[in-house]
């Protein structure tokens, strides 16, 4: 019996591309004629040395990094950069004090750890509920602060800036877990971006660290040297043992991305995704909703409600029960917010979203 075939649109770990995961098979057990696993094989070892310097030349070629910034792959995930970036960056300024946008679970977290090393400034009216970008004009930036904050795609609620903050000179600090790699972006207008790769990049397990050259050195003393950009700038990402498998599997995606078109072609794909998707949801008549603001709609994770804008509880199991049936998971929203959650990376195919779009006015026909 031949096997279903599963369309995964997990918010992450998520889908990667299916040559990547039978090239990472093939070469499993015998890297490159080493006779052994990449997965075995010392991080000072000459053939490893080229696996990470060949991710790190693809990932500055894709997106055009300058010369003046550092390339890292540390440990820790995202949640590692929330306290690495402050201990790192709080101290460029005497005050220190940071300047953290908060439109999200990600971001909120990021700037409740900053407060353990200095002073943290919410720059707008808190949010009743995360379903919206506040309009830059009501924000009140701290020109004495070391860093501006923001998480660039809050993967929980589904937003997503379509703009890149004016910060008036200040370091601007960007988490890009979750829209990485998806839209070309213009490195020199940041201080420094991160990337955990468990979305668009690879597997769990490395997180991507782009910084300016000029903000390295100044970390508090408090800060673990594992987590010390410069320590680990000097070293090649090879301060301690790097999550070796994790960049090489980066580097499997990169190639991939850039094959198929680099960073423009992901970003050409994403929109033709997420606007099937949004299609559907906005000619429902109210049937399904998605509860963020359409300025800043994600384009990688869709989140919505069934039946009426605070959510129908059966008909939203009954919806993921027959997704479930028809080979498509991790559909159920994140437990913070129910709902549903349709994640969209850069693996997930536009077959793939057709046959959720195709599934979604089939549920919609029957239920109205």
């Amino acid at each position: 019996m031949e096997q279903k075939q599963t369309i995964n649109f997990g918010a992450g770990p998520a889908k990667l591309p299916q040559s990547v995961m039978l090239q990472a098979q093939k070469e499993l057990l015998n890297y490159n004629g080493t006779g052994i696993s990449i997965l075995e094989m010392s991080h000072r070892s000459s053939d490893f040395l080229k696996v990470i310097n060949k991710t790190e030349g693809l990932l500055r070629e894709l997106l055009n990094i300058p010369n003046n910034y550092k390339v890292v792959f540390l440990q820790g995930g995202g949640s590692g950069q929330f306290s690495a970036v402050p201990l790192n960056l709080i101290g460029l300024k005497e005050d220190r004090c940071a300047d953290y946008l908060v439109t999200g679970v990600w971001s909120a977290k990021a700037a409740k750890e900053a407060e353990k090393y200095g002073k943290v400034n919410v720059v707008h009216p808190k949010l009743d509920s995360y379903t919206k970008i506040p309009e830059p004009s009501s924000w009140t930036l701290n020109p004495s602060a070391s860093y501006v904050y923001y998480c660039c795609n809050e993967t929980v609620h589904g937003v997503e800036y379509n703009f890149v903050p004016e910060t008036k000179g200040v370091v601007l600090v960007s988490d890009m877990s979750s829209n990485f790699l998806s839209r070309p972006v213009d490195v020199s207008k940041f201080g420094l971006i991160f990337a955990g790769a468990q979305k668009n990049a690879g597997c769990a397990g490395v997180t991507v660290v782009i910084v300016r050259e000029d903000l390295l050195g100044h970390t508090l003393k408090e800060c673990p040297i594992v987590l010390d950009y410069k320590v680990q700038a000097e070293m090649n990402s090879m301060y301690n043992t790097p999550p070796c498998f994790s960049i090489y599997i980066m580097g499997l995606v990169l190639d991939w991305v850039k094959n198929n078109g680099g960073i423009a072609a992901m970003e050409k794909l994403s929109k033709l995704k997420s606007s099937m998707i949004y299609n559907i949801i906005n000619s429902s008549n109210g049937f399904y909703v998605c509860p963020v603001e359409t300025t800043c709609q994600s384009r990688m994770n869709v989140t919505l409600r069934l039946g009426k804008r605070e959510g129908d509880d059966a008909l939203e199991k009954e919806f993921l029960d027959g997704a479930s049936k028809r080979g498509m998971i991790s559909l159920k929203g994140h437990r913070a917010v129910g709902g549903i959650r349709v994640s969209l990376y850069n693996a997930v195919t536009l077959e793939e979203t057709e046959a959720l779009a195709s599934y979604m006015k089939e549920f919609l026909k029957e239920h109205q």
